[in-house]
């Protein structure tokens, strides 16, 4: 190869060959990608995205009939919305694979760097700098020689005024010319920190505990009724993953008295209720004393770890239904729906052993009901002054036999004949409390006995809720801790001049922002000048003229400051 040929390949450029990193190189590469804080960082703020439409769809779990009913009304993108688990957000596939992301994410940050600081704890504190004078903050010091304070006393001063301050301190060079003293403070800061991470996978692990031994169900209470915990007892019934029926205690409750209390004396909000009070009656466990226990709205009640919360109410008026033999069909309280203000109520009720033909009635109950200038009741006040039934009557199949579930709540009249209506020649059914109406065409009689009143219960048992509140409180201390605790370092160096003065020299160096570092390092400097009477006019008596661009300092602007270089 001749000359040229060499000089015109050293001059082409050579394209980098990168190695292959393979399978252990890529899974490597994904590991630390994943466990980065910023992707943590990341994840978390997804998570929280993730959960917005949690807030925005009606949720299958929480109320089934509500997604069902929202199926109905938008049956274009509605179905859509389901395919993508909107209506099951906190199950989703999606939803789970970010809380999962982020919980290996959190477990790959926290332990090195746990690890790391463990290390930084247990080791001393750096030596100190050649150059002092470069920390962002420097001061000096000259003990004269009549003072008798010599290089190794004024160090060890400088320790115990350090350790004073709650200083981690360490002595370098203690027998040499120049000994120095190290000192770091505020690794609680990073302590704080770590606690904040670790009491973020802390409370995704209670979450998740939660989510899979836990439990929520619904049930409707009326005065008088006792509630059993077992499954058959509730009204409607949401398990954990791994929920075991087994695992239920085995407690009771009754609704001794419920009680509601209106506004009367203010014209602005007349009416409105201002408190909900639930006497219940608890007991623990089959033979345990009963407990009398006061249920309020936002004061729930513990019973063998699960929590009773109060989040309805309204009337449930007594009626009985006699068929047209004569017996009795159904008799009992009958749960009425508010729907306003005034406690305007819609009730089904419901007779399917009426003989010949099974009974139903739909209507509404007024507490207070008056009538307006067409003949039409309407309530005025939710307390029970003038109570009143509406009803309109049906008799035929109510199709309760054909192994379908029905909705109690609602009456199915396609295959049923109406008996009583306001449009009808029989007219509709208006009793008072202790008034009773025969219905037409022999078909039997209903009453209306009296008044109770209901509760609606939500009850949670959530074994992760405790450490939810005890790793939430601990992220929040350890927040305060990161943001408001400062770590900085501390190094004062003593040495003997030749003309007998004790010279000192300190420095200040923070890890990142720390706006408190001048104010320590003025109280350093009060600390010392106290310990050794040195006067503030005495305090720079070095003059080396060396001058040095402190840390910090603008671009284009120089500060002078004395050092210790040439002096010694």
């Amino acid at each position: 190869m001749n000359e040229a040929a060499a000089a015109a390949m050293k001059d082409t450029p050579i394209d980098p060959v990168l190695p292959r990193l393979g399978v252990p190189g890529t899974l490597r590469w994904v590991w630390r990608q994943l466990t980065s804080m910023r992707n943590a960082l990341f994840l978390l703020l997804l998570l929280a995205i993730a959960a917005v439409p949690g807030s925005l769809f009606p949720q299958r779990p929480v109320n089934p009939s509500v997604v069902t009913q929202y199926l109905k009304d938008h049956p274009g993108y509605g179905p859509w919305l389901d395919r993508l688990q909107f209506f099951n957000v906190y199950s989703s596939i999606w939803f789970s694979a970010i809380y999962l992301l982020l919980f290996i994410s959190l477990i790959g940050c926290v332990v090195p760097r746990t690890r790391a600081h463990w290390k930084t704890m247990r080791s001393a504190p750096p030596r100190t700098p050649g150059r002092l004078s470069r920390m962002p903050e420097y001061g000096t010091l000259a003990l004269p020689e009549e003072l008798g304070i010599s290089a190794d006393q004024a160090v060890r001063d400088a320790v115990r005024l350090l350790r004073r301050r709650r200083y981690r301190i360490h002595l370098y060079d203690a027998a040499g010319a120049r000994p120095s003293v190290s000192a770091e403070r505020g690794l609680i800061k990073e302590i704080g920190n770590l606690a904040f991470h670790v009491s973020l996978i802390g409370v995704l692990v209670c979450v998740a505990i939660g989510g899979l031994f836990g439990y929520r169900g619904q049930k409707i209470l009326v005065e008088g009724d006792t509630f059993v915990n077992t499954l058959v007892g509730y009204d409607s019934f949401s398990p954990g993953a791994n929920f075991n029926p087994s695992k239920l205690d085995p407690f009771a409750i009754t609704l001794d008295r419920f009680q509601v209390t209106f506004d009367r004396s203010s014209k602005a909000h007349y009416g409105q209720p201002i408190d909900f009070t639930a006497a219940m009656t608890v007991k623990d466990k089959p033979g345990a004393a009963p407990v009398k226990q006061t249920l309020k709205v936002n004061d729930p009640i513990s019973v063998g770890g699960a929590s009773f919360y109060l989040v309805g109410n309204g009337y449930a008026p007594v009626v009985t239904v006699k068929d047209g033999t004569g017996k009795t069909a159904f008799s009992g309280p009958v749960i009425s729906i508010p729907s306003d203000g005034a406690y305007t109520s819609l009730l089904v009720i419901k007779a399917p052993d009426a003989a010949p033909s099974q009974l139903g009635f739909v209507g509404f109950f007024l507490p207070t009901a008056l009538v307006n200038d067409k003949g039409i009741s309407y309530a005025s006040d939710p307390d029970p002054f003038n109570p009143q039934l509406n009803l309109n009557s049906f008799y035929g199949d109510l199709g309760l036999n054909t192994g379908q579930p029905r909705n109690v709540y609602t009456l199915d009249t396609k295959n049923l004949t109406q008996l009583n209506g306001r449009d009808l020649k029989a007219g509709g059914i208006v009793l008072s409390p202790g008034q009773s109406y025969t219905l037409p065409e022999g078909k039997g009689s209903i009453s209306f006995d009296g008044i109770k009143r209901y509760v609606g219960i939500d009850i949670r048992h959530d074994p992760g809720q405790g450490g939810v509140l005890v790793f939430a409180l601990a992220a929040i201390a350890g927040l305060i801790c990161s943001l408001f605790v400062g770590r900085h370092r501390v190094w004062v160096r003593t040495g003997t001049h030749p003309d007998g003065r004790t010279l000192i020299e300190y420095g200040l160096l923070a890890r990142g922002e720390n706006h408190r570092l001048p104010a320590e390092a003025a109280a350093i400097r009060r600390l010392l000048q106290q310990e050794w009477k040195v006067p503030d006019e005495e305090v720079r008596t070095i003059d080396t003229k060396a001058p040095t661009a402190r840390a910090g300092a603008p671009i284009g602007e120089t500060k002078t400051f004395p050092t210790m270089s040439k002096d010694w």
